[in-house]
């Protein structure tokens, strides 16, 4: 909370953006809150919306107010808080045991400098210390300090563990926690799953990278062997035809297009508790999407590539919620590294949904004349679940 506190106190005046408060626990109070600046009488005050069904509250209160309203609706009624202010932007997560997560970067030198105090604790590999792998895969030199030109790398594994931190309560205590990372690659990301679960948390671990790139599985053997990480193997092979016995978390990092959805498929059949993707180069919607009314967008093509992009992952959301699945889209790193900057994170929570949950999308799916692969993979009504 004090980490909330310090955020609103920075970002609370005329350059707030936009915060939205969204992931309801009570629909029948309001489903979400956007909060923005506006003048009254020539004093700044902060307009609350609250939407609720088709009805929409407009409430106005001055700074202080508004932090302890906010600050009390995440504690209480929502489970997402979204910041965009002049100076920094960021995101607040609260789990369902009430557990809240607080993330931030700064957008100009002046909150750059008012977060750098607390920059290295917050990092749960910090900068430094030497870690293994890191050195291994050139991230760090030995004495810890980290590479000049590695430095997003760094900062990415660091942001990627702190959407793993956020779900540990979700996993096995009792027994070895299975992990399969589709589409591994160089396996950074694999790495450090095994070393924050395993060599920091002491978590019993069995983790498989799976990727299509001989050389690429052979060297990552040599090196799990080589740092004695007993419990960490990998396999060449495709997704599609991945013949796994099942994992409680399965992690799909920049799979190329279809291959995403084909780890998705594999995670919620296996039942896995937690999924995390980050998918990339979404091609098949883009050359589907086709809608009279958006023709004048669609007709241009980094437009329509963007659109179908976006409308891809959005999608496989809904289809994770469907599949009892509490779904969260968040952003993984910064814009200006990559523009594969969207992660999918689903907790499984309840069995899966009835035809219901399913028609808002089978008609957004008509309106814009797609048929995700996904869908055809996980088809509305399977039995046996």
């Amino acid at each position: 909370m004090e980490e909330l506190q310090r955020i609103l106190d920075l970002i609370l005046d005329d350059g707030l953006e936009q915060i939205i408060l969204s992931n309801s626990r009570d629909a029948s109070v309001a489903s979400k809150a956007k909060i923005r600046p506006v003048m009254i009488g020539g004093r700044l005050r902060f307009q609350e919306t609250r939407y609720l069904g088709t009805k929409v509250y407009h409430d106005n209160y001055d700074r202080d107010e508004m932090a302890r309203r906010i600050q009390k609706e995440l504690t209480e009624l929502y489970r997402q808080g979204e910041f965009r202010g002049k100076m920094l932007e960021g995101i607040v997560l609260v789990s369902k045991k009430g557990k809240m997560t607080v993330k931030s970067h700064a957008k100009s030198p002046a909150a750059e400098a008012s977060l750098a105090h607390d920059r290295t604790k917050q990092y749960l590999l910090p900068e430094g210390e030497p870690v293994d792998f890191l050195v291994r895969l050139g991230v760090q030199t030995p004495d810890g300090r980290v590479t000049k030109n590695r430095y997003d790398k760094f900062r990415q594994i660091n942001r990627y563990l702190e959407f793993l931190e956020d779900v540990l309560e979700e996993l096995p205590e009792e027994r070895t926690i299975q992990i399969v990372d589709f589409g591994c690659g160089k396996s950074y990301l694999t790495f450090a799953t095994y070393y924050y679960l395993h060599v920091k948390q002491g978590r019993d671990l069995a983790v498989t990278g799976l990727d299509l790139k001989e050389d690429v599985i052979q060297n990552c053997n040599a090196l799990a062997r080589e740092l004695g990480y007993e419990g960490l193997r990998f396999e060449q092979g495709d997704i599609s035809a991945y013949q796994g016995e099942g994992a409680d978390v399965v992690i799909s990092l920049h799979a190329c297009d279809l291959a995403t959805d084909y780890a998705l498929e594999k995670a919620v059949k296996w039942g896995a508790k937690v999924i995390l993707a980050v998918p990339c180069c979404q091609h098949e919607l883009n050359r589907q999407i086709k809608n009279d009314l958006l023709r004048p967008a669609l007709k241009y093509g980094i437009i329509k590539e963007r659109m179908a992009a976006l409308l891809t992952d959005a999608v496989r959301a809904e289809i994770l919620e469907r599949e009892g699945y509490d779904t969260q889209i968040l952003e993984f790193i910064d814009m200006e590294h990559t523009p594969k900057n969207l992660l999918i994170r689903a907790v499984k929570r309840q069995k899966m949904r009835g035809s219901s949950a399913n028609k808002a999308l089978r008609e957004m799916e008509e309106f814009l004349q797609i048929r995700p692969t996904l869908e055809s993979l996980l088809p509305e009504g399977r039995q046996g679940l």
